[in-house]
């Protein structure tokens, strides 16, 4: 009796590791910045409570989230953070609120990039994109791997946009907008900046007949392709794929190794990255417009040419 109370014991600790490990999702949260960040994490209304909701990851290091497949919510990093004068934990961007590392239910104040997930939503697919339609903060990329269904695609801004941010949209690292070269840490949405219901997508503007871009929100869209750029921004910018595992790499490099990237053709009908643009600071003007965003400078066809073959083919950087 007692040995088979033994092997019945091992037989049901064996099926609910199984089960459990098909049950969850591994997501792998990558720090490539040169600096410390602090990402968050809010779950859904219905979703399942999460291991954190918060913690500090160091420049170059990595943490590891067991996530159930029924969750839903958002994932994004907390920069320039520590103590206020009250002695509570603080970030310049994209704070929860909470007053602590850990979010606790708290959300990110815009502006920030968000990467949003529904994990096992219709016809058992992981619906994934990444939204600049609360402004911006960080570059950021999602990788699905090891999915069985879907298109699987990677998606994100890859350009680093806060230098060549407008000026009626920066963000200085006081909490205000600055003039003059460089200096932003974010960059607000047209909808935040102004709070005009045309940029918003409300009141009369609500629906997507009613609703298009802006020419704020396709200064996002030119740089970054597939990520959203506005509310109904839901064709170019939703993506697909069915039990796969995630990476969420911040700062990643502007021009990611098809070997990170993976082999699969995932068919997108938009790039991942505008390869034809770098983003660089450059002097605005002292007041605030808005009529629109300032073009940004571009650099010549052929630095561009041998910057993608330097960093796509050299064999010494097809590791991020």
């Amino acid at each position: 009796m007692g040995r088979l109370v033994l092997f019945l014991t091992i037989i049901v600790f064996f099926a609910f590791s199984f089960f459990s490990e098909v049950q969850s999702a591994s997501f792998r949260i990558i720090n490539k910045c040169r600096h410390p960040i602090w990402p968050g994490l809010l779950s859904g209304a219905t979703s399942p409570p999460l291991p954190t909701t918060g913690f500090l990851l160091s420049a170059g290091r990595s943490r590891t989230i067991t996530i159930p497949r029924s969750w839903s919510g958002r994932i994004w990093a907390r920069t320039l953070c520590g103590q206020d004068s009250d002695g509570k934990f603080s970030c310049v961007t994209a704070d929860c609120g909470s007053g602590k590392v850990e979010c606790g239910g708290g959300g990110a104040k815009p502006p920030a990039t968000l990467a949003e997930f529904t994990l096992n939503g219709a016809d058992g697919l992981d619906f994934y994109d990444v939204s600049l339609v609360d402004g911006y903060n960080l570059p950021m990329l999602i990788v699905a791997q090891g999915g069985t269904r879907g298109g699987c695609s990677a998606t994100g801004c890859l350009v680093d946009l806060n230098g060549a941010c407008p000026s009626d949209l920066r963000v200085a690292r006081g909490n205000g907008t600055k003039s003059g070269r460089g200096g932003g840490v974010a960059c607000r949405s047209a909808c935040e900046a102004f709070g005009d219901p045309r940029y918003c997508c409300s009141e009369a503007y609500s629906t997507p007949d009613t609703c298009g871009p802006s020419a704020y929100s396709l200064y996002f869209k030119h740089a970054c392709p597939r990520a959203y750029s506005y509310a109904y921004d839901d064709k170019t910018s939703t993506y697909t794929c069915a039990s796969a595992n995630y990476l969420i790499i911040f700062c990643p490099l502007p021009y990611t190794s098809q070997k990170v990237l993976g082999a699969r053709k995932d068919g997108a009908p938009l790039p991942l990255v505008n390869k034809t643009m770098m983003y660089l600071s450059r002097p605005h003007s002292g007041s605030s417009s808005s009529s629109g965003p300032t073009r940004t400078q571009s650099i010549v066809a052929y630095v561009v040419a041998i910057a993608v073959a330097f960093f796509l083919f050299c064999p010494c950087l097809h590791a991020l």
